[in-house]
């Protein structure tokens, strides 16, 4: 196994997230903050393929592919449907079809309940809107790996790694394409 060097920001260590590792392929900025906003606003699903081997690459350098399933971050029905999609869903899916690792659909949900979008949301504000947004089932005993497109203060992830470890997954790690600076 090829083990990455362990950067952590300043926030990380001081409250870190409930997950085994974390890790990005790049940085939220440029060019591949422009291709991430096509996928989630533009309607170009068709980049989920090109960015799940992003997602692809960054799991074989850390070496580490041992899960019994992925999980996308859920968005709420409502916006599901005025988007057509849900970018960290087709994330997954194509992550699950690179590396023969099952996808969860049901693993995780979102809660019923209006909650502001995280990015519209001040820093201070973003933990407290998340928290009880998700619930999971189905994986009690097993190692899951958490997909989404970004990874802006680790809110969103620090709740589904919260709730998927109060359901009794033995190991969860989480994958983005991009991490915000």
């Amino acid at each position: 196994m090829t083990e990455l060097p362990s950067f952590l920001c300043i926030e990380c260590r001081t409250n870190p997230l409930p997950l085994d590792w974390c890790e990005a392929w790049g940085e939220y900025r440029g060019r591949l903050a422009r291709l991430l906003h096509a996928l989630k606003f533009e309607r170009h699903d068709f980049l989920d393929d090109a960015l799940a081997s992003l997602l692809e690459e960054t799991l074989r350098a850390r070496g580490d592919l041992a899960f019994d399933a992925i999980a996308a971050v859920p968005m709420t029905r409502a916006r599901e449907r005025r988007r057509g999609y849900n970018q960290a869903d087709l994330l997954g899916r194509a992550l699950s079809a690179r590396i023969g690792v099952p996808y969860g659909f049901s693993l995780l949900r979102r809660t019923p309940g209006v909650r502001a979008t995280q990015s519209t949301l001040p820093k201070r504000d973003r933990a407290a809107n998340v928290r009880g947004a998700f619930v999971a089932e189905g994986v009690e005993g097993k190692a899951v790996l958490l997909v989404d497109d970004i990874c802006t203060t680790g809110e969103t992830l620090r709740a589904c790694a919260t709730e998927l470890r109060r359901a009794g997954a033995s190991r969860v790690c989480a994958i983005t394409v991009a991490k915000a600076g």
